[in-house]
């Protein structure tokens, strides 16, 4: 993997306590490129897609591919409540070279698939939303012919633009949905936060024909609580297992400002967090990511901080 470049040790900073009371001190490294020692204690696996080739073929603004680290300088001050035997491990970066989109997506599906053959749950960290193609496939070689995995996307996006011309963070679930179309099979995709000023009416279209599950986001908020819930219950219930990816654009820019597509008109982080309690409680879920952190437009690294925050939940609740 010539794109591939080991966790940068320097991003794990913060408050020294010597009993493991932060996650900086927690962490340990290893290469995707190794096996993983044996053993049957939790295997927790942050992985980064150090690219926005995607978002520069969508039009939207670059500074994605920095990201990941930002994330993790975020995430590294965080308190540490993982059981002493969970293994948290840091398997550095995959970027974007000589803006081969493709091929990033190609090995980041195998470094995915390599992870999940070692037991380990990936928590991936973004980097453009183009990820979520290569993440969904990594998790997809490891499940059974009859077993179906369904996509849960908090996003004001579908997604779900056409690839003619090429791939880009706007294509993913496209590529997922005609991939699955050509096995004569149906996407199991739901997308929470949906907005109509930001998706165009064929989107809408195809949406409806391939048969997404959506919440618009006027109805993504805690007023709507049970609905939500109830709609999230319906859509587990349907599937074998869960990928669930947040795009931070999602959020409304009073939260996520360092986003490659801001919004005022976004969800709030408390029904992203009730929605994730669900999903984790349900058993099902495999793969995580958090996507489109850019910090070249964060304040006071607002954005960074939501999305470690995220990741924070996600890996004391698993």
């Amino acid at each position: 993997m010539s794109n591939y470049k080991l966790a940068n040790r320097d991003n794990w900073k913060g408050r020294a306590s010597n009993q493991q009371l932060y996650l900086h001190e927690k962490i340990s490294f290893s290469s995707i490129q190794d096996p993983l020692p044996v053993t049957n204690n939790k295997t927790i696996a942050l992985l980064g897609y150090s690219s926005d080739e995607g978002v520069r073929r969508n039009f939207g603004r670059v500074g994605a591919a920095l990201g990941p680290d930002e994330i993790r300088k975020q995430l590294a001050k965080m308190p540490n409540h993982l059981k002493d035997n969970t293994r948290l491990i840091d398997f550095g970066n995959l970027e974007c070279k000589n803006q081969d989109l493709e091929e990033q997506q190609i090995e980041f599906t195998k470094a995915v698939s390599h992870l999940i053959k070692n037991r380990a749950t990936p928590i991936l960290i973004g980097g453009s939303h183009d990820l979520a193609y290569a993440h969904y496939n990594g998790l997809l070689e490891h499940v059974k012919t009859k077993e179906k995995i369904g996509i849960i996307n908090f996003d004001a996006h579908f997604d779900l633009r056409a690839n003619t011309k090429e791939n880009n963070s706007g294509t993913p679930f496209y590529q997922i949905a005609t991939d699955h179309q050509d096995k004569g099979q149906v996407i199991k995709y739901m997308a929470l936060g949906i907005r109509k000023d930001a998706n165009t009416k064929d989107l809408f279209e195809f949406a409806e024909a391939h048969q997404v599950n959506y919440l618009f986001q006027k109805y993504f908020n805690m007023n709507y609580l049970e609905h939500v819930q109830l709609r999230l219950i319906q859509f587990l219930e349907d599937v074998d297992y869960v990928y669930t990816t947040i795009d931070l654009d999602g959020f409304s820019s009073a939260f996520a400002p360092g986003v490659s597509a801001p919004s005022p008109m976004g969800f709030s982080p408390d029904i992203v967090l009730e929605s994730l309690k669900l999903i984790i409680d349900s058993g099902k879920l495999v793969g995580f990511d958090v996507v489109e952190l850019n910090p070249k437009y964060d304040i006071d690294d607002q954005t960074a901080k939501l999305a470690a925050s995220l990741v924070h939940y996600v890996i004391h609740n698993l």
